[in-house]
């Protein structure tokens, strides 16, 4: 396991059928993201059969902050969507991720009851894991994905593997973006969700109005309804 991946656990309160990744964005930590959804959500967000692990990324030069160190889940050129993807630092992650999930499978939960996702960089990183990565290696798809104010590069690797293999367009995605967000804008978030609604995945985009590169109530009510949608008490 890399150096600095650490994993912040909320157990389901009965039985544990069904488990979610939940990750952060750059420079952030599982704690504060987990924080940060528990202040909107009014309560520590827990489901009777959920677990929901929030891991942490760790420490690793970033070059959008001049090579400073910065607890990032990989590398990339520029906050852009013009720059070519930083493949090699994505797939060490998503190696790191997948033995992760192993864990959870070989407890007993199927991956059709996993899902992925994550805030900015973290929904990216889920983009990358249950469309591209996790598919080559595992023998059936995971259960969903939810990316929160996020955005494939043109030109990603995603939308190639998709090509390839359109039937993994059956995995439920969700995406939230804000349209006030200046970081990431809102333009790069709906070219993502309409390039792979082309590509055949079951995208459900929701703007959140006036929402700036943030987390808002009425996104956390809506990916809780949406995550026992895929996931529903057994």
């Amino acid at each position: 396991m890399a150096e600095g991946i650490y994993a912040k656990v909320v157990q389901a309160m009965r039985k544990h059928t069904a488990t979610v990744f939940c990750f952060h964005g750059s420079g952030g930590t599982a704690e504060g993201f987990k924080e940060w959804i528990d202040i909107l959500n009014r309560e520590s967000l827990r489901f009777p059969h959920i677990k929901f692990i929030y891991l942490n990324a760790p420490s690793r030069a970033y070059t959008p902050n001049n090579g400073m160190m910065q607890n990032v889940w990989f590398d990339r050129i520029a906050i852009s969507n013009q720059v070519p993807e930083h493949l090699e630092s994505i797939n060490y992650m998503c190696e790191i991720v997948s033995k992760r999930i192993s864990h959870e499978v070989d407890d007993g939960i199927p991956f059709n009851r996993i899902i992925v996702g994550g805030f900015s960089m973290g929904g990216c990183l889920s983009l990358h894991l249950a469309y591209r990565y996790h598919p080559r290696f595992f023998p059936s798809n995971l259960g969903g994905c939810f990316v929160m104010s996020s955005f494939l590069n043109k030109g990603s690797e995603v939308y190639e593997y998709l090509k390839m293999k359109p039937e993994l367009g059956k995995i439920p995605l969700v995406q939230y973006h804000g349209t006030a967000d200046t970081l990431v804008p809102i333009e790069w978030g709906e070219e993502s969700a309409k390039n792979l609604k082309d590509l055949g995945v079951n995208v459900k985009f929701m703007p959140l109005q006036d929402v700036e590169h943030d987390l808002s109530r009425e996104e956390i009510q809506n990916w809780k309804d949406w995550l026992l949608q895929i996931l529903p008490d057994k």
